[in-house]
């Protein structure tokens, strides 16, 4: 087996979740990545926005390499939950392009230190608010891919697109009809299951 870089491997699957959850906002208009699909808000844009803010603060503030970006959203006093939806004030590009400069930063901060560097999250309690950086972006990669996941359901819930990316949907072949017959299938079970229970 041929050896790795440890970083190379990180950066690779934060990357493609980065990507994937960018690529659930291509060809939706500005209702469609906005709109609530969930009893609790779950929105495309406001998943975006979130995660920009889980970038800057674990691989930029934890280690003392603060962006610079302002994220009134996360500050004290701030409305509850106000990072995971979008005002009508701030527009996709926006969202967008702040999410790509916390690309950049959290990049720059993987890059310039050794992964058993150690920082200090603010929001954790004293005296157990140590992580490391090999901590920290793991931390942030479960937690876009979990959110890339969220935007993948809400996306077919929009218009039945699925998938990592344009042209790789990893789903069986089947028609309209073919899934229609998959879904029934699987209702049945379920409401068979249930009746033995």
């Amino acid at each position: 087996m041929t050896p790795t870089d440890p970083k190379a491997d990180l950066h690779f699957y934060l990357q493609s979740a980065r990507d994937a959850l960018l690529w659930k906002l291509e060809g939706l208009s500005e209702y469609d990545i906005r709109r609530p699909m969930t009893p609790t808000g779950t929105n495309l844009l406001g998943m975006v926005k979130h995660v920009a803010s889980v970038e800057l603060g674990y691989l930029g503030d934890v280690f003392g390499r603060p962006s610079g970006e302002p994220l009134p959203w996360i500050e004290d006093g701030a409305e509850s939950n106000a990072d995971m939806w979008a005002t009508a004030d701030e527009s996709r590009e926006e969202i967008v392009g702040l999410y790509r400069r916390a690309w950049a930063h959290a990049d720059a901060t993987i890059d310039a230190l050794p992964l058993d560097t150690v920082g200090r999250v603010p929001w954790w309690p004293s005296g157990k608010n140590e992580v490391t950086l090999h901590h920290a972006v793991v931390r942030v990669i479960a937690d876009t891919h979990r959110h890339a996941g969220h935007a993948d359901i809400v996306r077919e819930l929009i218009d039945g697109a699925v998938g990592m990316n344009e042209g790789r949907d990893n789903m069986v072949p089947g028609d309209a009809a073919w899934w229609e017959n998959y879904r029934n299938r699987l209702e049945r079970a379920a409401r068979e299951a249930d009746g033995k229970a």
